[in-house]
C-alpha cells in the first residue's frame, strides 16, 4: 500500500510538542517576571492634586518626616498629612500660587484667603504611591523605633521632586532585609536623616567601641553591633507579615 504521508511529517509531532514546550516556557517565564511587584511597582510616579517636591520641603529646608507623617513612630500607619498640617506653613507661604489651589479648596478660602460662604470643605484627594496587600501586616513604628530608615523601603524620597515607588516592597524584599538587618540599622536619632553615612557617622563618633573594645567602622559591623545592643531578631515566618 501506498505511503499516504510524506516522510518529513514523521517529526511532525516532536515539533509540535517542542513548540508547545517553548510557548509554555515563554508564558510561565514573561508571567513570573511582569507580574511581580518589580514590574508592577517599581518606577511607578502617578501625578498628585498638588506638585508636593520632597526635594524642597524635606532637603532644602530640612522639614522633619514627622511633621507630615506624624503617625509614622507611633502606629502601623505613616499617616497622609491633613489640609491643616499644608495650611500651618502655607497660610503664609506661597499664599496666592495657583498650584495651592486644592489646598485652599480644602481649607474653605479663596485665592485672597477670604472664606467662601457655604464652601464645601474636602480632604485633598493623595494618590496613593505605596500600599501593602491587604493579606500582608507592615508596622512602620516597629521599624522606625529600631533603627530602619525611610530610606530602607521608600529609597531617597528626601531628593524625589516628584515622588516615586522606588523599591519592590515584595516578599523577598523583606526577607532580605530580615535576613541581615545589620545592613540597615542606624542610630536612633539618625532614622529621619535621609543623608546618614555610617562611615562619616562612625568617624565622628570613635567612643563606639563593641564589647571587646573595637570601634566599626563599615555599616555592617556597626549594624551588627546595634542588632546585638538592642537584640533584634527579625522573624521569617509566615506568620509575621500574615496574620
Amino acid at each position: 500500500m501506498a505511503n499516504f504521508f510524506p516522510r518529513w511529517s514523521n517529526l511532525l509531532p516532536l515539533k509540535i510538542a517542542v513548540c508547545v514546550v517553548c510557548v509554555v516556557l515563554g508564558l510561565a517565564s514573561a508571567f513570573a517576571y511582569y507580574a511581580t511587584p518589580k514590574a508592577q511597582r517599581v518606577g511607578y510616579q502617578p501625578d498628585q492634586p498638588i506638585a508636593y517636591d520632597h526635594d524642597l520641603h524635606a532637603n532644602q529646608l530640612g522639614i522633619d518626616c514627622r511633621y507630615c507623617h506624624s503617625s509614622v513612630d507611633k502606629s502601623p500607619s505613616a499617616g497622609i498629612p491633613t489640609a491643616n498640617t499644608c495650611w500651618n506653613c502655607h497660610q503664609h507661604v506661597q499664599k496666592g500660587s495657583p498650584k495651592l489651589a486644592p489646598l485652599r479648596a480644602a481649607m474653605g478660602v479663596d485665592k485672597n484667603h477670604m472664606p467662601i460662604e457655604g464652601a464645601v470643605k474636602e480632604p485633598i484627594k493623595w494618590v496613593r504611591i505605596h500600599k501593602t496587600p491587604d493579606y500582608a501586616y507592615f508596622d512602620h513604628s516597629a521599624h522606625v523605633n529600631r533603627g530602619v530608615s525611610c530610606k530602607s523601603c521608600h529609597g531617597p524620597i528626601n531628593k524625589m521632586k516628584k515622588v516615586y515607588h522606588a523599591e519592590s516592597l515584595s516578599m523577598d524584599f523583606c526577607l532580605t532585609c530580615h535576613r541581615a538587618p545589620e545592613n540597615h540599622l542606624r542610630p536612633l536619632e539618625e532614622v529621619y536623616n535621609l543623608d546618614y553615612d555610617a562611615e562619616e557617622y562612625l568617624a565622628a563618633h570613635p567612643e563606639i567601641k563593641d564589647d571587646k573594645g573595637v570601634h566599626p567602622t563599615t555599616q555592617e559591623e556597626f549594624g551588627n553591633l546595634l542588632k546585638k545592643n538592642w537584640s533584634i531578631q527579625p522573624k521569617e515566618t509566615c506568620s509575621t507579615c500574615h496574620r
